[in-house]
């Protein structure tokens, strides 16, 4: 027959290996589930990867635009501040777009939207490429927070400014950040 004390010495060896077993159980959940949260965005850090596609369902990725200045505008055809910065937008365009800016609207509308994606476009006179992600793939990569919000790509894929709402993109300020963007690294 067993002592006591040699009994209890088993029993907390049994509690001191179950509390190993949980605490590895609890460090395996947390390291796996750490690997997938994507690391935050920062001004000077690469612009990530998306692909949307056209209005006629071909996919275009952020390599199309390689070398080139990009705005990257991510809206909705239900945005009130979308509405209102998307004739600044056009403006930016006209201006810059032979000098090497490409600008890039992504609607995050529902799939099956694309007719009301180009209404938007012909109402507002827009000249720039209208992309659609309906998964929304493209906010979960640029880690937004709602629409609209848009991203200032420099030639060499880093984002230079970040900008949450509806902005004046025909600024004096915008405009030379532009020229400034243009202005590196021009071919």
């Amino acid at each position: 027959m067993e002592s006591a004390s040699l009994m209890e010495r088993k029993r907390q060896w049994g509690i001191i290996a179950g509390i190993v077993a949980v605490l590895g159980a609890v460090l395996y959940i947390i390291t796996t589930q750490v690997g997938n949260v994507p690391k935050p965005l920062s001004i000077g850090g690469a612009a990530p990867r998306f692909t949307a596609n056209t209005l006629t369902g071909q996919p275009k990725s952020l390599d199309a635009y390689k070398g080139r200045v990009v705005l990257l505008n991510i809206w909705a055809t239900w945005c009130g501040p979308c509405r209102a910065e998307m004739p600044s937008i056009e403006a930016l365009h006209k201006a810059y777009a032979p000098k090497g800016l490409s600008v890039v609207a992504v609607s995050v509308d529902d799939e099956g939207q694309e007719r009301q994606i180009a209404d938007f476009g012909k109402e507002f006179g827009l000249t720039f490429e209208l992309l659609h992600d309906a998964p929304g793939a493209i906010q979960q990569a640029y880690q937004t927070a709602g629409v609209p919000e848009s991203f200032v790509i420099a030639r060499d894929g880093t984002i230079r400014k970040r900008w949450m709402g509806a902005e004046d993109w025909n600024s004096p300020a915008n405009r030379a950040l532009v020229e400034q963007l243009l202005a590196e690294g021009a071919p």
